[in-house]
C-alpha cells in the first residue's frame, strides 16, 4: 500500500513528536525552579514567572541577572529583549494556525520556540483541505499543553527542593541555569552563521562583564546577531555569479 507523500502526517505521529518535545524541555523547568530559589526569589515569585511569563530563555535572562547583582530594570530589560522573538514567531503562526478570535490571546501565551518549531515543521502546508492545519494546530496544541503542565510543575518541585537543600551554591546548583542554555543552544548552531553570532556574542560578553553592571553585557551580546547577518549578507552579495569585482 503506497502513502500519499501530499497526504498530512497521521495524527499518532504528530502527538508523539509533540509529547516528546513538551516533555523533553519541560522537565527543565525543575532546574529554573531552583536556579530562582539559589537567586533570591520567593516560592510565588518563581512560580509567578513560569505561570505568566512562560518563556524558559527570558526567566533564566531574568534571575540570572538578578543573582548576579544587577538592576531589576536591566534584568528585566534582557528578558524582555530575549522575549521579543515570540512576536515574529505568532506573525508566523496566525497565519498558520487560523485560530478563532476567542482563543487569540490564550494560544498566544503559548507560542514559544518549542510550540512554533513543532506546528512549523509539519509538511506542506499550501492544501488546507489535506489537513496540514488541522496537523499544525494538533502540534501546536499538545507541545503547549504538555510544555506549560510540566514546567510548572517541575518549576514548583525544583523551588520546593532548592528550599530544602538550603545553600543551592554549596550543591553547585547556581550552573543549572547555564547548563540548559548551553543544552538548549547547541543543536541550533548547525550553519556558519549561527556559529559565528554564538562566537560572537560569546566575546561580547566577555568583553562587557568587567566594566559594565549585571544583566547589561547580555544586551550587548544582542548586537552579535545584526553584526553577523550584515557582514554575511555583504559577503553573499559580492560573491555572487557575473559579478565584477
Amino acid at each position: 500500500m503506497r502513502t500519499d507523500p501530499a497526504a498530512p502526517p497521521a495524527d499518532s505521529a504528530v502527538v508523539r513528536d509533540a509529547l516528546g518535545v513538551g516533555v523533553a524541555v519541560g522537565l527543565s523547568g525543575f532546574a529554573f525552579g531552583v536556579t530562582s530559589a539559589g537567586a533570591g526569589l520567593g516560592l510565588l515569585q518563581t512560580c509567578a514567572l513560569s505561570l505568566l511569563v512562560f518563556t524558559g530563555a527570558s526567566q533564566f535572562a531574568l534571575v540570572g541577572a538578578l543573582a548576579a547583582g544587577g538592576n531589576p530594570f536591566t534584568a528585566a530589560a534582557g528578558a524582555f529583549f530575549l522575549g521579543v522573538r515570540n512576536a515574529f514567531y505568532g506573525l508566523r503562526l496566525s497565519a498558520l494556525l487560523e485560530l478563532p478570535r476567542a482563543v487569540r490571546p490564550l494560544a498566544a501565551h503559548w507560542v514559544i520556540d518549542e510550540t512554533s518549531a513543532v506546528a512549523l515543521a509539519q509538511p506542506d502546508r499550501r492544501t488546507a483541505r489535506l489537513g496540514f492545519r488541522r496537523t499544525a494546530r494538533l502540534g501546536f496544541t499538545i507541545t503547549g499543553l504538555t510544555l506549560y503542565v510540566l514546567w510548572n510543575l517541575t518549576t514548583l518541585i525544583g523551588a520546593l527542593g532548592a528550599s530544602a537543600l538550603g545553600d543551592t551554591d554549596a550543591w553547585g546548583l547556581d550552573a543549572a541555569g547555564p547548563a540548559v542554555f548551553l543544552a538548549l543552544l547547541a543543536p541550533m548552531l548547525s550553519g556558519t552563521v549561527e556559529r559565528a553570532v554564538a562566537g560572537l556574542g560569546v566575546l561580547l560578553v566577555l568583553l562587557c562583564q568587567p566594566v559594565l553592571p549585571a544583566g547589561v553585557p547580555v544586551l550587548v551580546a544582542a548586537l552579535a546577531a545584526p553584526a553577523v547577518l550584515t557582514v554575511h549578507g555583504r559577503m553573499t552579495r559580492g560573491t555572487e555569479p557575473g559579478e565584477r569585482r
